[in-house]
């Protein structure tokens, strides 16, 4: 038998209300929560058209669905991955065509599906686990007899073939959502090896991220200051709703983060000096949600969705940085000159009627218009400005540039930071003698925000 998609209404109106506009095609993205028994769609966006696309018209009336964009329409689901808090994912994608095309077109989704989720993987700093659900959906909307097609597809099994899914709306599918929310300080330091010096920064960053990533995997999670059995339901004691799923009202937790010390009684000191090409130190505080659907929802899976809101929002800021460094290069500076950045923060935005809110990334710069642009652009959804919620402050850094050409690694460097009244958010890329580096110092208001470091 197979799986079943539980949709909010609203989406099933989005799609119908897509005008093909004299395309053979459209195509777009399903966001929703994968679970053991079904999975839930709370939201679906159209991948918009390359600025060609749209000059060539009558190119895009002959084209046949073996010509879909795949690089684009996985550009555009890394985008959208981006703009997902803990809990949500891209489960797949729909098609609405002119005729019925029989299996013309399954090749195309089946490649696309594979492309999408390969993609993504690859910027994540976690894996799925082997119980997780490894399906993910096509859905197939012929647009003059309205039919739908839903199909399924096991992206751990390369020669998977299309398994039959059920598609069932349901209206108010995603008010009464559970909200987690979290705050976790940073202190990470990742040396720039000489042996290493053929990786790119960014590959190395990523690697060095490993080890911090351990810590959050193997950390221990209090909710609402509680330590709960991962099979526990986390509403145990909350009243229930004829349906059996939480009252309308909403559910709110509080989550802290207890990592384990690297340094113990059973663990000498592992301190060493290395010779290095530079090295990166990120410090500051993230703001981290999650959503967990409310029918019957374990303590192990809002943890799980909360692992890696955080690990995401980390590595996706710095890959954003990155991509704005190669944007706005920068000519080489002289030593010991300084140079002035605005680095990028975490603003939350609500899906139009529900409780759920998504997130994207912004520079000092970027106004509020751009910010909203940018998501109508990625998820094809109205908002208004004044829903936008800042999460971080806007900060500054220093950028000074000298030579370094050692580097000492110690296991307890700053293992224990202080937190004082204002959050000192450091960053440092040291390169070797011939090598610019840069060293970046930015000062924030207490609680808020985290830093980036440059090239």
């Amino acid at each position: 038998m197979g799986r079943t998609y539980i949709v909010e209404e609203a989406v099933g109106q989005y799609l119908s209300n897509i005008n093909l506009q004299g395309k053979t095609f459209v195509s777009g993205l399903l966001i929703g929560q994968c679970s053991s028994q079904k999975d839930y769609v709370i939201l679906a966006t159209r991948t918009p058209p390359k600025e060609e696309q749209n000059e060539n018209l009558k190119h895009q009336q002959k084209a046949k669905l073996d010509n879909l964009d795949e690089e684009w329409a996985t550009e555009h689901a890394n985008q959208v991955s981006r703009m997902l808090p803990g809990g949500l994912l891209v489960l797949g994608v729909f098609i609405i065509t002119t005729l019925e095309m029989g299996n013309d077109f399954q090749n195309a989704l089946r490649r696309l599906v594979f492309a999408m989720e390969k993609s993504m993987n690859k910027r994540r700093l976690w894996n799925f686990s082997e119980e997780e659900v490894s399906e993910r959906v096509t859905l197939h909307i012929c647009s003059s007899t309205k039919k739908i097609f839903c199909r399924t597809y096991d992206i751990r099994d390369p020669k998977s073939s299309a398994k039959p899914a059920d598609w069932k709306y349901q209206n108010g599918l995603s008010t009464s959502w559970l909200s987690l929310e979290c705050t976790v300080h940073i202190n990470i330091h990742i040396p720039l090896s000489t042996t290493s010096v053929s990786y790119t920064l960014e590959k190395n960053t990523k690697n060095g991220l490993a080890r911090w990533a351990k810590q959050i995997e193997n950390g221990v999670y209090l909710i609402n200051g509680q330590v709960k059995d991962e099979d526990c339901d986390i509403l145990e004691g909350q009243k229930k709703s004829s349906r059996g799923n939480v009252q309308a009202t909403s559910h709110s937790f509080d989550v802290k983060v207890l990592t384990q010390l690297l340094l113990n009684s059973d663990h000498r000191s592992t301190a060493t000096v290395q010779i290095c090409r530079g090295s990166v130190n990120l410090r500051g505080a993230v703001k981290c949600r999650a959503y967990l659907h409310s029918s019957k929802p374990k303590v192990k899976d809002a943890v799980q969705a909360m692992k890696r809101d955080i690990l995401n929002t980390v590595a996706d800021r710095c890959e954003i940085l990155f991509e704005d460094l190669l944007l706005n290069e920068v000519p080489e500076r002289k030593d010991s000159e300084k140079e002035f950045h605005i680095l990028p923060h975490r603003v939350f935005i609500p899906i139009p009627g529900s409780t759920i809110m998504l997130c994207d990334y912004k520079f000092g710069d970027e106004s509020a218009e751009e910010m909203r642009d940018h998501f109508i652009e990625m998820l094809d959804h109205m908002i208004q400005i004044e829903d936008l919620e800042i999460a971080e402050e806007i900060n500054t850094a220093c950028m000074r540039y000298s030579a370094n050409t050692e580097a000492s690694l110690d296991n307890t460097d700053d293992e224990h930071p202080e937190q004082p009244i204002k959050t000192r958010i450091i960053l440092k890329i040291q390169q070797n003698i011939g090598v610019i580096t840069a060293v970046a110092v930015a000062v924030l208001a207490a609680g808020i925000s985290f830093h980036y470091f440059s090239d």
